[in-house]
């Protein structure tokens, strides 16, 4: 069973029960055979064409019928009786025909089978074997289920007059010479007889034919019995196509399902879901998205509960500092010292709502950018903004007496899409973070270039630079490098992983060098695609 399948790591082999070897509560498996049973309906139809052959047959028989009435009447009037006897005789027994005479009053005065023996056995359905009788019930089911037109029943062996023909006698009131009728109808045991019949006015009497298809019968039948074979053969081929597809669609469909249903209600969070590498189609492309997303969603929920943990420990810390600082005012009685304590609480409480506001922006960066509709920004003016802001502001410039340097972009060059608000913070925290660790009187270079495929900019600083074992890790969560000189508690350890989040959400990519004159400082690189690659990716994925 599927429940009990013991699940494989993704690098392995697909499992051996998913190797290859439209009412929304019907089976997949009960859709693929219904398709499948489409074309045996088709093949089915074949009978229809079947009913359309035989009719023909029919009509041609009925043909013949009145070309043997012709040449009775043409032949008869130069024989003698003698002669007359003998004619009849052979032509009923070479054409299998019964052959009535009746005179103008209706009385029957001439009947082959009497006087010279049947020329073809009229059966008894009540004699006839079982095989017999199965088939005639088969013809009765298949006519009514391709809604054939019933045919009049022929009665055997009765004493007759020609009131019993009526159609003769309508034709007969007609005056007409020599018009011929002709009628098809079932014997008994469901065998064709075809009738036809004349006024003869030369003779002055009436000619009726009786005329046995058997052979018509026979021949169908062994249509139908050929078509009803291919039928089964292929019912039994489409049973075998239908149980291959859910073999190859639907049990690894279910076992995706079922283990899609096992993460999501967390009872099997280590579950590695099959990858079916050998598999190169659609079923395929779904195993290794679903392994993908659930590969995602593990780190996702991985990095929230790191994220979590590291909130909590962030958090334990000032809230410690400031409960050591207001017991302590409690047990000291000296106003300077109190004093000292209250500015320790103030710096702790101002520690805990920068810590806030950068974990609470963190945590929301990822979102807001998915829901938040990009416009067109100018690069180089988004970057002479912040530093009018900074310079307004003159907080770090006039503690370190920091100088700038932009070699700003020709207007309109480097343009790309994307989220001002956010862009602006990430690019103003690696301001930041170069401030903090730039001398005094230090200069940060600002550069913004265009190439064929990204927006550069380039944020240059003049101090100690990022070990190389560290530049990937600075892009973490609180991860914080303090310079000597700047104070505990001033960063929250979370400004280069935000600018981190923000760049890539804008499908850029955030790195950090030496500098290219091998002096000391840091070179930290954002690339951004332009906006013309952003509209010919849109227009691909669109496509």
């Amino acid at each position: 069973m599927a429940r009990d399948i013991v699940l494989r790591k993704i690098d392995k082999d697909d499992p051996p029960e998913l190797n290859l070897g439209w009412s929304r509560n019907i089976s997949l498996t009960w859709r693929i055979m219904a398709v499948n049973a489409v074309t045996l309906l088709l093949f089915a139809a074949g009978l229809l064409l079947l009913d359309n052959f035989r009719t023909e047959l029919l009509i041609k028989r009925q043909e013949i019928s009145r070309n043997y009435i012709k040449n009775i009447a043409f032949t008869l009037p130069k024989l003698d009786e003698n002669e007359q006897r003998q004619y009849l005789q052979k032509f009923g027994e070479t054409n299998e025909l019964r052959i009535r005479f009746y005179d103008k009053n209706g009385r029957k005065n001439f009947d082959s089978f009497a006087e010279f023996g049947p020329s073809y056995e009229e059966r008894n359905p009540d004699d006839e074997n079982f095989n017999k009788r199965a088939a005639r019930q088969m013809d009765i089911i298949i006519d009514w289920l391709i809604l054939a037109k019933p045919l009049p029943l022929y009665i055997m062996d009765r004493d007759e007059n020609i009131s019993s023909w009526p159609y003769l006698l309508a034709r007969q009131k007609n005056g007409q010479n020599l018009y011929i009728r002709t009628q098809a109808r079932y014997a008994p045991d469901r065998t064709p007889v075809i009738l036809a019949g004349s006024y003869l006015p030369k003779q002055q009497k009436f000619i009726h034919l009786t005329l046995n298809a058997r052979d018509i019968r026979t021949s169908v039948r062994a249509e139908r019995f050929n078509i009803g074979m291919f039928i089964l053969l292929m019912l039994g081929f489409a049973i075998l196509l239908s149980l291959f597809l859910a073999r190859t669609i639907v049990r690894p469909l279910r076992y995706l399902a079922h283990a899609a249903t096992k993460v999501k209600f967390g009872r099997a969070f280590d579950i590695d879901l099959p990858r079916l590498p050998s598999r190169r189609d659609e079923i395929g492309m779904l195993a290794r998205a679903l392994a993908d997303m659930n590969e995602s969603l593990r780190n996702r929920l991985d990095a929230t509960e790191a994220f979590a943990a590291d909130v909590a420990h962030e958090i334990k810390n000032p809230l410690a500092s400031l409960r050591s600082a207001i017991e302590g005012m409690n047990n000291i009685k000296d106003a300077d010292l109190q004093r000292q304590l209250l500015d320790i609480a103030m710096d702790d409480v101002m520690r805990m709502d920068r810590l806030i506001t950068d974990i609470s922006e963190a945590s929301r960066v990822d979102s807001l950018l998915a829901r938040t509709d990009f416009e067109e920004i100018d690069v180089g003016d988004l970057i002479s903004y912040i530093l009018n802001e900074r310079k307004q502001r003159a907080d770090h410039l006039d503690q370190h007496n920091i100088k700038f340097a932009f070699a700003r972009p020709r207007k309109n060059v480097a343009i790309i899409k994307g989220d001002e608000a956010r862009l602006f913070r990430a690019i103003d925290n690696i301001i930041d973070n170069a401030i903090s660790f730039s001398p005094h009187n230090g200069l940060i270079e600002i550069r913004a270039t265009r190439t064929e495929t990204a927006i550069i900019i380039q944020i240059i600083d003049e101090g100690p630079g990022v070990p190389v074992h560290l530049r990937q890790e600075i892009f973490t969560r609180f991860h914080s490098i303090r310079n000597d000189k700047e104070e505990f508690g001033k960063h929250s350890g979370l400004g280069l992983a935000i600018a981190s989040a923000i760049i890539k959400g804008h499908r850029g990519t955030i790195s950090v060098h030496d500098r290219d004159d091998h002096k000391n400082g840091a070179n930290f690189v954002i690339k951004l695609p332009p906006i013309e690659n952003l509209d010919s990716d849109n227009k691909d994925e669109d496509a």
